[in-house]
């Protein structure tokens, strides 16, 4: 600091500045404080005395040069006798033997820190510390029972729980965490244990199927141990209990004897020949009955039939080899007394063969045979084929018919393989003379009894090249005309077949246009009325219908058809009846007669109205147009002599009459 005196009317210094250092002394103001407290500390449980948790830290503002007001001293407040503290470094260690997690995890201790020393005067301040322990493994897994019951059904299947057990571990984390094993009573490796890893829970699950009939309980020894372990702990982490397993009968299905059977039967067996026999049992105490039967969704076509009582497999249909070679079948055994116990096993039924079918040609064989060809020429090797599959294998045996000994066109070779060769015997063969030939050859196999067919070669005569190439086999060669084809042929061929199919057309339908017509409706097949709507002029007008064979019936010199039909059939003309003319009623009887008789007159009345009376005529004229008589004049019942086709006519002329009468 300086300080300067000054005159205060001329504002001048009296003398020179002076400098004075003034000191400012500390005192102990400031407590200690734990900046980063409160602390949180852990520590392994079981550790030795002396083994270090955690470090503390204090800080005091005061001046640490002068005097003691800065030097701090560290004490624990609470916390003993678990935990002491050095005083100078402020390192917090165990200072008990056997701290041990499952009693106690965690503790709380206060730290103080104090200035001047530790001497009193000394401010203080304070922290708190939480210890806790950490786990180690140092308790092994414990069975809440040595001895544990179970009763398990003999029908659980394989893989399933059938019971649980548990050892309790007081360490936690990875420490708590055990494995379980069967060491004892599982001879038969029936049980495997499995560890549930959340539960922590042995699983006692089916390895093999139980049977109540073959053992009724088991008894294992089971063991849980650690899977982490300490080898500075020295004690065992494992501990054993007895599990005793009751099985439980329940009721079983039948067994077979196998699961599978073979059996062979042979092919054309008659119907009812056993094949074999299925066997099944009831394994239960009681000992059920059992029947079979076959599953049809197996043997669609009812091949096979069984005895339900002892299993007997029958044929029901004759079997070939050639078709199924082998069959196979489900049989299913059920218990009487509960149907719904059902095993099943699959029954494989071979058909062994016998010699039931003939060899034949492998093919159907066509040879070509040159004409230019040579004697003792291969035209063709021909091997056969059997559907049969003997043993001993196929051995074919090839012969002409008796009647080809003597052939003196072809012969045949055995090559030693089952096969044969077709040699031509000259070289003489001509299209012209023959052009196809046919040589029968039996074939004879080697079976028990051997069979044999007969079958032909078919050989053409063919042109060939000088290097033996097939050009021709047609005979049409020699006798076409120079320039027509065997295109062109068939072309001429399929016109001609064309216009025959035109014409035959043609003529069906000019018939179908000349069939009769049908009346069609039922309730008039007796009569049919011809009706013309136009009144006409009487005998003179001739523009409605041609009456001119009536008008001159001297002119008639054969058959007029029938207006209303028109016949398919008709009769051979007839001579007119008299020389200069005809009567009508000759000539409406010789009418009559012919409609009588005519077999395509329709089943019904026919009208027909004339114009002409004729001469001499007892009933008069008929037209009403040129009648001259009334109605009144006029007498009807002659009509009704005429016979049954002209009875119709006389009731409607009657009718009238009473009508006008009344």
């Amino acid at each position: 600091m300086r300080l300067r005196e000054i005159f205060t009317d001329t504002d001048q210094p009296l003398e020179p500045p002076s400098e004075f250092i003034i000191k400012v002394q500390d005192i102990n103001d400031n407590p200690p404080q734990f900046v980063e407290g409160p602390y949180r500390a852990s520590v392994p449980e079981m550790s030795q005395v002396g083994t270090s948790v955690t470090r503390v830290t204090a800080t005091d503002a005061d001046d640490p040069v002068y005097g003691n007001s800065a030097k701090l001293v560290y004490s624990i407040l609470e916390g003993q006798p678990y935990f002491s503290i050095d005083p100078n470094t402020a390192i917090i260690k165990i200072a008990l033997h056997g701290m041990d997690r499952e009693m106690r995890e965690e503790y709380l201790v206060v730290i103080q820190a104090k200035d001047m020393g530790g001497h009193m005067g000394g401010l203080s301040g304070t922290t708190t510390v939480t210890v806790t322990l950490t786990d180690v493994n140092d308790n092994p897994p414990k069975f809440s029972k040595s001895k544990q019951n179970f009763v398990i059904p003999e029908e659980l299947g394989i893989g399933q729980p059938g019971g649980k057990v548990k050892a309790n571990d007081r360490d936690i984390g990875e420490n708590a965490k055990s494995t379980y094993n069967i060491i004892d009573g599982d001879e038969k490796d029936v049980f495997e244990i499995t560890t549930d890893a959340q539960t922590q829970e042995g699983i006692l699950r089916l390895k093999k199927p139980l049977n109540f009939e073959t053992k009724k309980s088991y008894t294992l020894k089971v063991e849980a141990a650690n899977i982490r372990f300490d080898p500075n702990s020295g004690a065992p982490f494992k501990d054993t209990a007895t599990v005793k397993i009751a099985v439980e009968d329940s009721d079983e299905p039948p067994v077979f004897s196998k699961p599978t059977f073979v059996l062979q039967v042979d092919e054309n067996a008659p119907i009812n020949t056993v094949i074999g026999t299925v066997t099944a049992r009831d394994p239960d105490v009681t000992g059920s009955l059992v029947r079979y039967f076959i599953d049809r969704h197996t043997d669609l076509e009812r091949q096979f039939n069984i005895n339900v009582d002892d299993g007997k497999i029958t044929l029901a249909k004759p079997l070939d080899r050639e078709t199924d070679m082998w069959h196979n079948i489900t049989v299913t055994a059920t218990e009487i007394r509960n149907h719904s116990q059902i095993s099943r096993a699959i029954v494989a039924i071979r058909v062994l063969d016998i010699n039931d079918n003939a060899p034949e040609f492998a093919t159907e064989y066509e040879a070509f045979l040159c004409e230019n060809g040579k004697p003792g020429q291969v035209i063709q090797t021909v091997s056969a084929v059997d559907k049969d599959d003997p043993i001993q294998g196929h051995y074919f045996e090839y012969r002409l018919i008796p009647e080809m000994l003597n052939n003196p066109n072809f012969t045949i070779k055995n090559n030693g393989d089952n096969s044969i060769s077709v040699l031509a015997k000259h070289d003489t063969f001509r299209r012209q003379k023959q052009e196809m030939y046919f040589l029968p050859i039996i074939v004879t196999d080697n079976g028990n009894p051997p069979m044999s067919s007969t079958n032909t070669l078919t050989i053409r005569v063919c042109g060939c090249s000088r290097e033996g190439i097939v050009q021709s086999c047609n005979v049409e060669a020699y006798v076409l005309p120079i320039g027509l084809s065997m295109g062109a042929l068939i072309a001429i061929l399929a016109c001609i077949i064309l216009l025959l199919v035109i014409v035959v057309l043609f003529v069906t339908l000019r018939r179908h246009k000349n069939k009769p017509l049908i009346i069609k409706d039922d309730e008039d097949v007796r009569e049919n009325i011809i009706r013309y709507d136009d009144e006409g002029g009487g005998e003179e007008d001739t523009e409605a219908f041609d009456i001119a064979t009536l008008q001159n019936p001297d002119g008639i010199n054969g058959y007029l058809p029938r207006k209303d039909i028109k016949p398919d059939l008709q009769f051979m003309p007839r001579q007119s009846g008299g020389p200069n003319g005809v009567d009508v009623d000759e000539f409406i009887n010789v009418r009559l007669h012919e409609a009588d008789n005519d077999p395509t007159a329709p089943p019904y009345d026919s009208i027909q109205i004339y114009g002409y009376e004729g001469r001499g005529s007892i009933a008069g004229s008929l037209s009403s147009l040129e009648t001259a008589s009334s109605d009144s004049d006029q007498n009807y019942d002659y009509l009704r002599e005429w016979g049954p086709r002209f009875r119709r006519l006389g009731e409607l002329y009657s009718v009238g009459e009473s009508d006008k009468e009344t």
